[in-house]
């Protein structure tokens, strides 16, 4: 069995008596950080386990040594370093392999940050389309200008460091439509938590008393 294990963005209050059962319970858990897992663990005072390391850097041979216990009769839990696995980390690989090869797979559903940031908008949710990170560079340019004529609400995750250049992008491309609303949510969840809602004609006024620091969450109005 390999169940897949949202654990909490930052309050700990948040993760679930059955994902809490499902880490006491595995045989190992596949972690992006074994540090930051590993610290969870110990916060949720929890039995310690074997951890298995699982990042954007491992190779197939790594997925199929997983295969290998899930198909030995192990149960594995798979976890990110926060929320919801396999959104925005390479989780999805391990998920994908063991479809693939018809092993049992459980969802133990619970926080993400984007879903967080949407329900707390105030934005049409019906209907979104979520972009993680936006790209660095190749097509980056595209993609912001995309917004225009997206006629949906958007969300994406940025970094403290880029979010000034991503909100300055987007102003500057939506110059024509200043009414268009912004909610910018930072540190869901945790003590210094903070969603702030512009228009983007007000976006480069409020770059100047926003908090360049923790994890930030946007929320971009359909035009």
């Amino acid at each position: 069995m390999l169940s897949i294990v949202s654990t909490p963005i930052g309050n700990l209050g948040d993760i679930s008596e059955r994902a809490k059962s499902t880490l006491e319970s595995c045989d190992a858990i596949i972690c992006e950080d074994t540090r930051v897992t590993g610290k969870l663990i110990e916060l949720l005072k929890l039995q310690k386990k074997e951890l298995i390391s699982f990042h954007s850097y491992s190779d197939k041979g790594k997925v199929n040594k997983i295969i290998e216990r899930l198909e030995s009769g192990d149960h594995l839990t798979l976890v990110s370093d926060a929320g919801t696995p396999g959104i925005s980390d390479p989780g999805y690989l391990v998920v994908s392999e063991a479809r693939s090869r018809g092993l049992d797979i459980e969802a133990i559903p619970g926080p993400s940050a984007f879903l967080s940031a949407l329900s707390v908008s105030g934005l049409p949710i019906n209907k979104f389309t979520y972009l993680g990170f936006l790209p660095l560079k190749k097509g980056r340019k595209t993609l912001i200008e995309s917004f225009r004529e997206c006629e949906h609400t958007v969300v994406f995750y940025e970094s403290p460091h880029r979010i000034e250049k991503t909100l300055s992008e987007i102003a500057s491309v939506l110059s024509d439509q200043p009414e268009r609303k912004i909610v910018i949510c930072r540190e869901l969840t945790k003590m210094y938590e903070e969603v702030i809602e512009m228009s983007v004609c007000d976006a480069k006024k409020v770059l100047k008393d926003l908090k360049q620091k923790g994890e930030f969450c946007v929320v971009l109005a359909g035009k």
